[in-house]
């Protein structure tokens, strides 16, 4: 897990010179999501937040069908993800928890992000929706979604995660 620089996110130039990959981890997750999501390569797709508990860090929103998900990485399969963020936040902060709940307002709306603590597209130092647009495009959807298939055939029974689902 990649862990950024203190300052880097306050300091508006040095986040946009940050790596697309780790500009879309590491706090513009929502906007990556909601540029797929405007329109997705793949259908059912709906956008999935990891809300971490009470006192902790570790918010994130990707794009899921259940099965398999997509964010800054590409395409993995769900559960994998889920494992993958639970594990590299529990490890710097014992007791770390979260829930999993579907994200029902617009992930390209200022005010419904920051009512959620999150940055709106015109709040960056230039407009970061093209930008996850050009990402998105550079990514071979219908490949990345099969490979991520397959591991997900392969590691059958699931992996558990613990995070609960918020049932809203």
């Amino acid at each position: 897990m990649y862990v950024l620089k203190h300052g880097i996110k306050r300091n508006p130039e040095k986040r946009w010179a940050l790596p697309d990959r780790i500009f879309f981890g590491y706090g513009a997750c929502a906007i990556l999501a909601g540029a797929f999501l405007e329109h997705p390569s793949l259908e059912g797709f709906y956008g999935e937040r990891i809300i971490p508990g009470e006192g902790f860090s570790g918010n994130h929103i990707y794009a899921t069908n259940g099965v398999i998900a997509f964010d800054y990485h590409g395409y993995s399969a769900r559960e994998q993800l889920l494992e993958h963020h639970k594990r590299g936040w529990a490890s710097r902060n014992p007791g770390w928890h979260c829930t999993i709940a579907t994200v029902d307002f617009d992930l390209l709306d200022t005010v419904e992000l920051n009512r959620r603590k999150m940055l709106g597209p015109d709040q960056y130092l230039h407009d970061p929706v093209p930008r996850a647009r050009r990402f998105l495009r550079r990514i071979d959807h219908a490949e990345g979604a099969a490979r991520a298939l397959r591991t997900v055939t392969r590691s059958q029974p699931m992996l558990r995660v613990a995070c609960t689902s918020d049932p809203t």
